[in-house]
């Protein structure tokens, strides 16, 4: 299957503490959040980059934030969240569920879904069939000096004069809350929720390195397949945006990611690169003697938030890909994409680590 369900699956946090006795904060981030909206004060609020894609704003309710997420069966708010929340904290969850507040006579969702922020349409699925995500729409956005991209999954109804390149304002209507999904397991209608996530477009070949890479297997959503998108947490931009006020900027919230792991890659040039070129930092010595390579530090979920140019003198490696750091304490505290692995005392790229970096710097 190609797409993935709310989980990066092909390249693809332990659980949360269930008994740090507050429910509010499910993350020591999201708690240093609200600790420097206590600081800050409401009145530094700006205008928002992003809105919330629908009506429910319990996400800013710190006694009732359970009323925003949609959980899985069985489980609690927490796994409705972005993370390692799935599988007892061994799946990745690459965005967030949010709960349905409006339902019509049939008890069918009907919450209107609106664009995050101003943006065109790069892509649609109204094939629920050939999709986990069912009928989703992807905006892409230019904020802060970086591309990124939301996601909107499982509508009942895409708008019907939508087609790609069009272009959408903020908070404008694109579609209807549902339950769609090509699944066994359907989502049931007390379930029903808007899958939502931010990600940056890995590579836009991606479509041809799959071809080479998975023969065989159907593509059926070209470069927007689920595996060449990188989530950002949106809960945590969304609550650093209400709180933080004018101090919020997203290239720095890229830039302020936890390291999962340091590498460098023996490329001078590859498509990330040239696409986030905000977050490549500055290197006197490879402006003077040119580009070897890159040294890239990468989160927890794969994305490469740094990426720091050598020059030849500065490279004593050979192969394509070298490990040079792991955080330890990240890669227990989120272990979920397999990214990393330690064997015999010695850390090591994972299978899902290496399909990773071989998409990012496919040409």
């Amino acid at each position: 299957m190609n797409q993935r369900h709310e989980s990066r699956g092909s390249f693809k946090k332990v659980p949360m503490n269930r008994n740090s006795g507050s429910r509010i904060c499910a993350s020591e981030a999201v708690c240093g959040i609200l600790l420097a909206a206590v600081c800050l004060g409401a009145g530094e609020a700006r205008g928002q980059i992003f809105q919330l894609p629908t009506a429910n704003r319990y996400l800013f309710d710190r006694k009732h934030q359970e009323r925003f997420f949609a959980p899985t069966p069985g489980r609690d708010w927490e796994s409705g969240t972005f993370g390692c929340v799935r599988n007892n904290g061994w799946r990745m969850h690459e965005g967030i569920d949010i709960r349905c507040l409006q339902r019509d006579a049939r008890g069918e969702p009907a919450d209107v879904v609106r664009a995050t922020a101003g943006g065109v349409v790069a892509y649609i699925n109204r094939q629920p069939h050939l999709s986990n995500y069912g009928n989703y729409i992807i905006l892409q956005h230019q904020i802060d000096g970086l591309e990124i991209y939301s996601l909107y999954a499982h509508l009942s109804q895409i708008r019907s004069d939508l087609r790609q390149g069009a272009a959408v304002s903020a908070g404008q209507p694109i579609g209807i809350m549902g339950r769609t999904t090509n699944t066994r397991e359907q989502i049931g209608r007390e379930r029903a929720h808007l899958h939502f996530e931010l990600n940056l477009l890995i590579n836009d070949r991606f479509p041809q390195w799959f071809k080479i890479n998975e023969p065989g297997e159907r593509n059926d959503h070209g470069l927007w397949n689920g595996r060449n998108l990188l989530g950002l947490d949106p809960r945590i931009v969304f609550l650093q945006q209400e709180w933080l006020g004018r101090n919020f900027n997203l290239l720095q919230f890229v830039r302020n990611q936890t390291e999962l792991c340091r590498v460098f890659v023996h490329k001078a040039d590859f498509p990330w690169v040239r696409r986030y070129t905000a977050l490549v930092r500055r290197n006197p010595l490879a402006e003077k003697e040119g580009v070897a390579g890159y040294e890239i530090s990468l989160n927890f979920n794969g994305l490469p938030y740094q990426l720091i140019p050598r020059a030849p003198s500065e490279v004593r490696i050979a192969s394509k890909f070298h490990l040079l750091y792991v955080n330890a304490a990240e890669a227990q505290k989120n272990p979920c994409r397999k990214l990393v692995q330690s064997k015999g005392g010695r850390w090591e790229f994972g299978p899902q680590g290496m399909s990773l970096l071989d998409l990012l710097v496919f040409n």
